[in-house]
């Protein structure tokens, strides 16, 4: 990957969460940047500080110390109306489990987000950009796991946000469903999406430009790969 702009810079960063008397280090000093379009993979075990760092660079959680700056600017995480804009504007998230309304079409789960943002897409081609054109009056309990997280990915890329966010998107799905939903997050990133992905899978960080291994609240390996695969040649 040639150079690019730096969108996000990380220094220093921890979490702590107390639990009664026991303070638990969720993230123990991470330093870290990623460049604009690149698609970082995390890659580490249950309780490696995976979510909770994705969750820092998305807004939605707050270091204990540490700072985090988008495209060289630090961000106020005290200001809740910095963090919500700063979510609202530049941020898209895909969860392991889908976060649909189920009394909404495909069509209307995105437009929840389309009708919040002025650069939206029209739900109808984000559902399209996903392979669901043809699923848009169909309601989350009409799908399958695979299209239900397709519609979420489809609700995610709709505002059109400069980083894409998954955090285990194919942990509850097959490996052939699994695949057409990292194609669609891949075809994302091919659009310019800076996107990160958290799996414990090995295998699925092969289609990553770059796979950070995460243990103990710490990065303690960063590596390119030297091929990235296509979300088709990889089985796990």
């Amino acid at each position: 990957m040639s150079t690019t702009a730096v969108i996000h810079d990380i220094h220093g960063l921890t979490k702590t969460y107390n639990m009664g008397e026991v303070q638990v280090h969720a993230l123990r000093g991470i330093d870290m940047s990623v460049e604009e379009g690149e698609f970082i993979v995390l890659l580490g075990p249950s309780g490696s500080g995976k979510s909770t760092l994705l969750n820092i660079i998305g807004g939605l959680d707050r270091p204990s110390s540490g700072t985090l700056l988008y495209r060289g600017e630090p961000l106020n995480l005290d200001s809740d109306a910095e963090m919500t804009a700063y979510r609202r504007r530049h941020i898209g998230f895909v969860f392991q489990f889908y976060n649909l309304v189920p009394s909404l079409t495909a069509r209307e789960n995105v437009a929840l987000v389309t009708d919040l943002t002025e650069s939206a897409i029209p739900p109808e081609e984000a559902l399209a950009l996903v392979g669901l054109g043809d699923r848009q009056d169909h309601f989350p309990a009409q799908m399958s796991g695979g299209e239900q997280q397709r519609v979420a990915i489809a609700r995610a890329i709709a505002k059109q946000p400069d980083v894409l966010l998954c955090d285990e998107p194919t942990g509850a799905l097959d490996v052939d469903t699994g695949i057409r939903v990292l194609e669609a997050i891949s075809d994302a990133n091919a659009r310019g999406m800076t996107t990160l992905v958290i799996t414990h899978n090995a295998d699925i960080a092969r289609i990553g430009d770059r796979v950070l291994h995460l243990s103990d609240g710490r990065i303690v390996r960063d590596e390119r790969n030297r091929q990235r695969l296509a979300p088709s040649q990889i089985r796990w």
